[in-house]
């Protein structure tokens, strides 16, 4: 008996490490989104993970600037540097949301007081270099999440963002390519889906991502012929 109440506890631990809803999150309610609402006229929301990147960023800004589309961008605070900040400040300037996310899975065994504290000072340190405080959003690293992130989530009146199963552009063991992404994401988008790229890679601030500019280009037009609007995940 003993043995299967640790191996089914296990299960449930581990599937929150998982890129997709399950228990925690149908407990967290609307603290929690993996999808968004309904909308006509359809719409659907991207997100770019690991910025900002002083190479990547701005060539996606501009492209998103051309095509006049709002993205949410989930920032990695050790990026925002004296180099990095004037992207950071651009993105609020052409009217894109700017979240948080974390660089580690480490921050799995934060309580849920450490958790809101580091959210907290976050966000006061993007209001000082960009003059503006980020949303009420955060995305973990790679999706994994526990019970006391939801917890501190909560003091702070902040929603966990996820994103739709199948859209998001990493390749296991293989390169990330702008062809790969386009073939992976652009079949596949309904109504309300959430989609994640990288504009920065958490343990390479300075690597450039081309395939993530190249495929945000080729997407914004495809899913403008099949009739989608453009939405950002979190009020300002």
């Amino acid at each position: 008996m003993w043995i299967f109440i640790v191996v089914a506890a296990g299960v449930v631990a581990l599937a929150h490490t998982a890129p997709a809803p399950f228990v925690f999150d149908l407990i967290a309610g609307r603290r929690a989104a993996w999808h968004m609402p309904k909308t006509k006229p359809p719409t659907i929301y991207l997100t770019f993970d690991d910025g900002p990147n002083p190479t990547t960023t701005p060539n996606l800004l501009d492209v998103l600037r051309r095509e006049d589309v709002r993205a949410t961008f989930f920032v990695i605070d050790r990026h925002i540097t004296d180099e990095t900040a004037p992207i950071v400040r651009r993105m609020f300037d052409e009217g894109h949301r700017v979240a948080v996310h974390s660089h580690t899975r480490q921050w799995m065994l934060m309580s849920a007081d450490r958790f809101a504290a580091t959210l907290t000072e976050i966000a006061d340190h993007i209001q000082r270099v960009a003059g503006h405080r980020p949303c009420r959003a955060f995305r973990p690293h790679a999706g994994w999440r526990t019970w006391s992130m939801y917890k501190g989530l909560k003091r702070l009146d902040y929603r966990l963002i996820g994103w739709s199963w199948m859209l998001w552009d990493w390749n296991w063991f293989r390169a990330r390519t702008a062809d790969s992404v386009v073939d992976r994401i652009g079949d596949r988008v309904r109504d309300g889906d959430i989609i994640v790229m990288h504009d920065g890679d958490e343990s390479a601030p300075f690597a450039d991502q081309p395939h993530t500019v190249d495929a945000t280009a080729r997407l914004i037009p495809l899913f403008r012929s099949r009739g989608f609007a453009f939405g950002t995940v979190c009020a300002p």
